[in-house]
């Protein structure tokens, strides 16, 4: 019981709201934990740009493996593909580390790349959920079955794009990292690709989060505050998320992602 008790008076109430709203929203729609967390760290709870996406990334791979998890279970994962992802994704990570720890993370100029590289890719995410659906039936109505070796290149560059984006800014796992395999992998089933893409954010996510952990850039105590309040939020929104208009939320979403994107721009 005192243990309990030592947990629960460390955890920041404000933290776990955040952590029920966005863990929600993840539940609805899948998507919105890197776009959403990130931004309100940043912006409401005055963050240090660099402490966030290093908070926000260990945070996704936590709340991610459960996903993998049932995914795998299911076999709705193709590994073939979160293979390919990582030869791109985790070379590209840790020279964005690298990157981040040639400028030094607490610097004015670490601080506008990755504000500005946020803002980049709110809004390229903002676009994939607005126009998602009218995007893909055109896809599919005009492109042809592309050449295997052409698919597996763009595949690896995919991850190699994703390492450097999620690194900076932890956005864009998700809806962009969805996007492109359906564009890649047109015929692949929806849970698939879902899953593929969840399994691979969590390595993503994970290695990105260590190397911002080795540059001492995660607040531990804004981490398990989070956790508290968006694990049960995920379970219960997920099992009410039938009843919910996806495009309804992913619409909202989007234009949320728009102001703040501009938000970011203006940073600085």
């Amino acid at each position: 019981m005192d243990a309990v008790w030592t947990f629960l008076h460390g955890v920041d109430p404000f933290y776990v709201v955040s952590g029920v709203l966005v863990g929600g929203l993840v539940g609805f729609t899948g998507v919105g934990g890197g776009s959403l967390m990130t931004p309100i760290l940043i912006l409401i709870f005055g963050i240090h740009p660099a402490t966030a996406v290093g908070t926000d990334l260990l945070y996704a791979s936590i709340t991610k493996t459960g996903g993998s998890i049932i995914h795998g279970y299911n076999r709705t994962i193709d590994w073939t593909v979160v293979g390919r992802l990582a030869i791109g994704s985790v070379p590209m990570t840790a020279v964005t580390i690298l990157v981040l720890y040639e400028l030094k993370v607490d610097s004015s100029t670490t601080q506008i790349l990755i504000t500005r590289v946020l803002g980049v890719a709110l809004f390229f995410t903002a676009l994939s959920l607005l126009f998602r659906k009218p995007l893909m039936k055109w896809y599919t109505g005009h492109v042809r079955e592309l050449n295997e070796k052409f698919v597996r290149s763009m595949t690896i560059l995919t991850g190699a794009a994703l390492g450097v984006l999620v690194s900076l800014s932890s956005v864009g796992a998700g809806a962009i990292g969805v996007m492109a395999l359906v564009m890649l992998y047109p015929k692949m089933p929806s849970q698939r690709i879902v899953g593929s893409d969840i399994a691979h954010a969590v390595p993503l996510t994970l290695i990105a989060g260590m190397g911002h952990s080795f540059l001492g850039s995660i607040n531990w105590h804004i981490l398990t505050s989070l956790l508290t309040g968006s694990i049960p939020a995920i379970i219960v929104a997920s099992i009410a998320s039938a009843r919910t208009s996806d495009t309804t939320i992913r619409v909202a979403l989007a234009m949320v992602l728009m102001l703040v994107c501009l938000r970011f721009w203006l940073m600085g």
